[in-house]
């Protein structure tokens, strides 16, 4: 698509890199005041949004790192290179999410049976929690034109209006306080908060495991793949097709496919795997793929069969 309006100026027409590292910068910042805040005032509650942008701080960091480590080149040891150390960075964050949100659980059920134990600051609590959310709104504003284009600015743009929702639930709770002194309000908010963390953190576990154990790539239809390469002329059957990811975004094909001999007579086999490896660029989105290209009289041939 080729956009012909005239060029946006402004912060939210930078590059989505720009972007995202200044919405690093704003939640990283306000995660530390954070930490501070629940210190100084005892709220459970600022301590969960706290870990709720751990969320993202981290991620986007391990994002950063590994992006690094995976732009070194392949040796004789690791042939498919690095890009394995995202997946570990993402299963050591959903660990830690995990720990820390069933930490806030319990702590807040605690304060929600001794409710009298604990006294928080109300003031300073919403003075904190005001913060986050200004803080929140600033990066979604900087991020809502990108993630109209990007589907990793999206997925940025959508964990930072989770941070927001996070930080509202902690004024409500300030508010609350202030007014009433009810102190069972900051374990309620953390609970609350802890209710995000969790479905997050299990679904990035998912997503580490569905990598580890070379599972196909959720959305990745072999059929079709299947069915697009029988499609070529020549090609008579297509087996032992494996799809699996070295990490999200980069998936790895790999298949027999057994051909007509008159196309191998001719010395086509060349322009087919040409051909297939390009199918598979540009409407599957794999850039890595290995077809080993076989007659179809070969004993050992089962076509259309995984």
């Amino acid at each position: 698509m080729h956009d012909h309006a005239p060029a946006s100026t402004g912060i939210r027409s930078a590059s989505s890199r720009r972007l995202l590292a200044i919405s690093l910068s704003l939640t990283a910042t306000v995660m530390v005041v954070q930490i501070v805040g629940a210190a100084l005032t005892g709220s459970l509650a600022l301590l969960a949004d706290a870990a709720h942008m751990f969320t993202d701080t981290s991620a986007l960091v391990i994002a950063l790192i590994a992006s690094a480590v995976a732009a070194r080149p392949a040796d004789d040891r690791r042939t498919f290179g690095y890009q394995r150390a995202e997946v570990f960075g993402a299963l050591i964050n959903a660990v830690i999410l995990i720990l820390l949100a069933g930490w806030v659980a319990v702590e807040g059920i605690g304060r929600l049976l001794n409710p009298s134990d604990v006294e928080v600051a109300g003031t300073l609590m919403l003075v904190v929690a005001v913060v986050g959310l200004i803080a929140n709104a600033i990066s979604m504003w900087l991020l809502s034109r990108a993630q109209k284009s990007s589907i990793n600015v999206r997925g940025a743009y959508l964990e930072v209006m989770g941070d927001l929702i996070g930080s509202a639930a902690v004024i409500v709770a300030a508010i609350v306080i202030m007014v009433s002194g009810w102190m069972p309000a900051d374990a309620i908010a953390s609970l609350f908060i802890a209710a995000m963390i969790i479905p997050r953190a299990i679904s990035l576990l998912r997503e580490v495991f569905s990598v580890l154990s070379e599972s196909a790539p959720k959305g990745t239809a072999v059929s079709e793949i299947r069915q697009h390469l029988l499609d070529y002329e020549g090609v008579v059957g297509v087996h032992d097709v494996h799809v699996w990811q070295l990490t999200r975004g980069a998936p790895v094909f790999s298949a027999h496919v057994s051909v007509a001999p008159e196309l191998l007579a001719e010395g086509g086999s060349g322009r087919l795997l040409t051909d297939l490896q390009t199918c598979l660029a540009d409407h599957f989105d794999v850039e890595h793929s290995t077809f080993q290209i076989e007659p179809a009289e070969q004993p050992d041939c089962e076509p259309h069969h995984a």
